[in-house]
């Protein structure tokens, strides 16, 4: 549900003066997010090196999405409690320190604390906007309005990356992080005149789950130790990742809808999906540019134009269901499902040494095309299943989901990296994860099909 009545507004747009602020302030903040992250999936080779961190590569990512999984269930509570003007500036403050720690790094550990206030700042956004889509939009435009975010992504995707690898190679890859500080503070000044319309919200009419934020820090503590504990093998490791997963099952079952890990019909599949959609598409995304930098000897430039498409495919296919209000999303989630399946694969031919590096233009392609059908329509079914008092809590869920399963897989690939290959001989790691993650999307297009309503 939203406030305003799509009955009686029809015809609302993103762009009247009642949204217009908002939107552009929405626009703006997700540009910024954008070009951090792809402009960091360029760098990483290169920063990694710089700092010998190459044993613990997947690492930068995976401190990001477990801060950012803490950060999501926070900002849920916060924004249901004090409305989303204010998760998005405690968002932004985050993310701007997160960016110059990261960008004055002397060595890998100051690195992943920089990534760690990112993860906090990021996830925290992203839960603001949610909620103030969901709350400020009506039904009918909500649609066009997570269509908009994927439409953010354009710009950073023409140039985020390349931008990303001649600082790479040109100056250095601390202007990667550096170089937003002042877009960040520029970003949330634009949007101050659009979170002061925001309306006051409703009192809580319902009981609040307890033990969120604590359940939360589990999850993120149990991720972390399984990870750690399957890159360095040993006795003492194996306790370690065992009592990772004692602390991240119980943990997952508080802080995801009842019935999610059963992939019951309704809200819990739905977020369930948009776990395993975001976490197999991340865990490979994270891998292009290290097989293409070491694999075929591209430039960092060059390896990031994969990403740049990639990003373009999402947003053009975002439209279609934006456009298309009317239709099923969950026809729009299983196609996505589908061609990321097929992205998947086709990076099988990428990861050999005998393999073509501009196959992987074309895999991204489809796979992020997948992307971009199946991530807002799940966005929107998210928020039609909410009611006004559960909006943040669910959009948290939703992006628990997709932090828990991205980060679980994002180190799955660390491991096989670890224990198969290197950073600088990856392919047969890469190449069984590839497969993997075929195996998983074919699995979301079983859970969604039509039949299962």
């Amino acid at each position: 549900m939203t406030i305003t009545d799509t009955a009686a507004e029809p015809k609302t747009s993103l762009w009247t003066a009642q949204y217009r602020a908002v939107s552009i302030g929405m626009t703006l903040l997700v540009t910024l997010v954008a070009f951090e992250n792809l402009g960091v999936n360029t760098a990483m080779p290169r920063m990694v090196a710089d700092l010998r961190g190459g044993e613990l590569y997947s690492w930068p990512f995976t401190v990001f999405l477990v801060t950012s999984l803490i950060a999501n269930v926070l900002a849920g509570r916060l924004c249901d409690r004090r409305g989303p003007a204010f998760g998005l500036y405690t968002g932004v403050i985050l993310f701007m320190a997160g960016l110059l720690v990261a960008g004055l790094a002397q060595s890998m550990w100051m690195l992943l604390i920089g990534r760690a206030l990112q993860g906090l700042g990021g996830g925290t956004i992203s839960i603001a906007i949610y909620v103030m889509i969901a709350y400020v939009y009506p039904e009918r435009v909500q649609p066009a309005a997570f269509g908009i975010l994927s439409a953010a992504w354009v710009l950073p995707s023409l140039v985020g990356p390349a931008a990303a690898g001649l600082l790479t190679e040109h100056a250095s890859w601390r202007w990667v992080f550096l170089g937003l500080v002042p877009l960040a503070l520029l970003g949330a000044l634009l949007l101050l005149p659009a979170v002061r319309t925001l309306p006051a919200r409703v009192e809580q009419t319902g009981p609040v789950r307890g033990g969120l934020v604590p359940a939360a820090i589990a999850a993120a503590l149990g991720i972390a130790a399984l990870t750690w504990a399957a890159e360095h093998p040993s006795l003492a490791t194996i306790l370690l990742g065992l009592a990772g997963l004692a602390m991240l099952l119980p943990s997952l079952f508080r802080l995801l809808p009842k019935g999610t890990l059963a992939a019951r019909p309704g809200l819990p599949v739905t977020i369930l999906a948009r776990g395993l959609l975001a976490g197999a598409y991340t865990a490979i995304e994270v891998y292009v540019t290290l097989t293409l930098t070491a694999v075929h000897g591209y430039s960092p430039v060059l390896a990031g134009l994969p990403l740049t498409v990639g990003a373009l495919a999402w947003s053009a296919a975002a439209v279609l269901p934006a456009r298309n209000p009317d239709v099923d999303r969950l026809v729009f989630v299983r196609w996505g499902f589908t061609l990321l399946a097929a992205g998947a694969l086709g990076m099988l031919l990428v990861t050999p040494t005998w393999g073509w590096g501009w196959i992987s233009f074309a895999a991204w392609i489809v796979a992020s095309a997948g992307m971009g059908l199946g991530y807002s329509s799940l966005s929107v079914l998210t928020m039609r299943y909410s009611s006004l008092q559960e909006q943040g809590a669910n959009a948290a869920a939703l992006q628990v989901s997709e932090r828990v399963f991205s980060a679980v897989l994002v180190g799955l690939g660390g491991v096989l990296l670890a224990l198969l290959a290197s950073p600088q001989r990856p392919s047969i790691a890469m190449a069984i994860l590839d497969v993997a993650m075929a195996v998983i999307a074919v699995i979301g297009v079983v859970l969604v099909r039509p039949g299962r309503r």
